[in-house]
């Protein structure tokens, strides 16, 4: 049957993509003995239980959660819970409100949403490399919005200097195609390389947005999993005034990374100081739908202090533990891998180094996807930094948000692919 022009366009794009696969075929010791173990997903399994206890304690949906509430973009109820919540956490120097937030089933979607509205077909949204792979699906897929990957060669993609990379990038492009780049996103802190940006430089970066007449786009949905030290600076908490005007700043937050809760797919778009980006998000915010049950489960959550407060400290305190103990892993068996990392759950590994030195006839060989085949034949699945834009191959991308005994048979598997 023919399809448009665009449909095909993806299911070209979604051939060589594995990750459904791997999702509908992974490990179970009694359903599944043979599927696949999974440290390419960004997950956090650490705290499922004590989330579940929660949720299961304060269920009590009302007949409220079964209708269309109050509206596409959220209920009432979770937009002034999750802006006192994050007014809490993230410190804002304007404090939020509820009208500032745009509920979505999703943060991808909230992306998306954002594309749509900042840029037409053909125009640019910067993105430095590495990035996380599925920006440049929900930037580009439907609505024609360019990606403009930022290489940085071995200047440090969150240092001071990176700003250089991100104006290099946006007047090439500018420069070649006529059209204009309208925003520039950052996953803050970043993913896949666990580090935060500093506020130095996101004062830089916004700078350089409000030169170009570009937005500032700041995705914060790891911003409460900081566990290593150092300072999270949310783009929220900087006094812009003299920076960038206050309608190019768009941030980003929701419970699938900070809550290990993915599966409840709830995001929120927060724009203060632009009303029209609110309101044309709004017009189509059918399609990200928060369910009932999910906006009400979420708010069950966010309106408890202790509770959350309780949370966020346990969560950090065990993603250290499993961070620790994964790179100590690596650190035995000589797998180089990215230091610094203080946020999220992941880690930036280089398996490209070790499996040369074990087979130097690869040199020539496509080392990302020969050690990718690999890794599936040992039924363990990694995200590949070919996903991530990463300017050297071999890198790939580790989660270590698991059970120690799930996590030690992944990583055992590794090792064994690279034999």
């Amino acid at each position: 049957m023919a399809l448009s022009t665009r449909a095909n366009d993806v299911l070209r794009a979604n051939e060589t993509s594995i990750i459904w696969e791997v999702l509908a075929n992974m490990y179970d010791p009694e359903t599944n003995p043979d599927g696949y173990y999974s440290v390419g997903v960004a997950e956090n399994l650490l705290m499922h239980e004590y989330l579940l206890d929660h949720m299961h304690q304060h269920l009590r949906f009302t007949s409220k959660s079964l209708t269309y509430n109050d509206g596409a973009s959220g209920s009432k109820r979770l937009k002034a819970v999750m802006a006192r919540f994050l007014n809490r956490r993230l410190h804002p120097a304007t404090p939020l409100e509820p009208q500032h937030l745009i509920l979505t089933n999703g943060v991808s979607a909230a992306v998306e949403h954002l594309s749509w509205a900042l840029a037409d077909k053909g125009e640019g949204i910067l993105l430095g490399r590495p990035y996380y792979g599925t920006f440049i699906a929900d930037i580009s897929m439907r609505f024609g919005t360019e990606v403009v990957t930022v290489p940085f060669g071995g200047v440090d993609p969150l240092g001071a200097d990176c700003v250089e990379g991100y104006r290099h990038a946006l007047t090439s492009f500018e420069q070649r195609t006529g059209k204009k780049c309208r925003a520039l996103l950052l996953c803050h802190p970043h993913n896949p390389l666990g580090r935060c940006y500093s506020r130095d430089v996101i004062v830089t970066l916004m700078r350089l947005c409000q030169e170009h007449g570009m937005h500032f786009i700041s995705d914060e949905i790891y911003a409460l999993s900081v566990w290593g030290g150092g300072e999270f600076v949310s783009a929220l908490s900087i006094d812009i005034k003299g920076i960038i005007d206050v309608d190019r700043v768009h941030v980003l937050w929701g419970m699938s990374k900070d809550f290990g809760a993915n599966g409840l797919r709830l995001g929120a778009l927060i724009s203060q100081g632009n009303k029209d980006v609110r309101a044309a998000v709004d017009s189509v915010a059918l399609y990200s739908y928060v369910s009932g049950p999910a906006d009400h489960l979420a708010a069950n959550v966010l309106e408890d202090d202790a509770y959350t407060d309780d949370y966020i400290r346990l969560n950090c305190e065990k993603l250290k533990e499993a961070y620790d103990y994964t790179v100590g892993f690596l650190t035995q068996n000589e797998i180089p891998y990215m230091a610094g990392a203080n946020a999220g759950f992941f880690v930036w590994v280089d398996l490209g180094t070790p499996y040369l030195q074990r087979h130097p006839e690869a040199i020539h060989e496509d080392v990302s996807e020969v050690i990718m085949q690999r890794l599936l034949k040992n039924k363990v699945y990694l995200a590949s930094g070919a996903l991530f834009g990463s300017e050297t191959p071999g890198w790939f991308r580790i989660v270590f948000a698991h059970p120690q005994a799930y996590l030690d048979e992944a990583l055992r598997r590794i090792m064994a692919a690279l034999q």
